[in-house]
């Protein structure tokens, strides 16, 4: 069994772009996406309390191009970590006092 959490976490600590497959409620398939590994725990914008992979979603057909990608775990039917690194200056925009990470990273001023 593929530890899917190990990964996530090994892509967050080595800065690795990752390819999601997970099933789409909205589109009732399973897709794959190219992303940013953000965080694994609760949704900040929903009163759940139930723990999910946070992705900013690098290919997604809609707007704005990069939004943020939340999954339930089992949702997520596999993680492929790719030989591409991306920067948090790129993607981080907002301020991590008010939503700190539930994940710990070294990410400079983005930990």
């Amino acid at each position: 069994m593929v530890d899917i959490l190990g990964q996530f976490r090994a892509a967050i600590n080595q800065l690795w772009l990752v390819e999601v497959s997970f099933f789409s409620h909205e589109d009732g398939k399973v897709i794959r996406r190219k992303c940013v590994p953000l965080d694994f725990g609760p949704s900040r914008r929903t009163a759940s309390t139930a723990k999910k992979y946070h992705f900013m979603d690098l290919e997604s057909d809609s707007q704005p191009k990069y939004h943020v990608l939340s999954l339930l775990p089992e949702q997520v039917s596999s993680l492929k970590l790719l030989d591409e690194h991306f920067k948090p200056t790129n993607y981080i925009t907002w301020d991590l006092k008010k939503s700190p990470w539930f994940l710990p990273r070294d990410w400079g001023q983005f930990s």
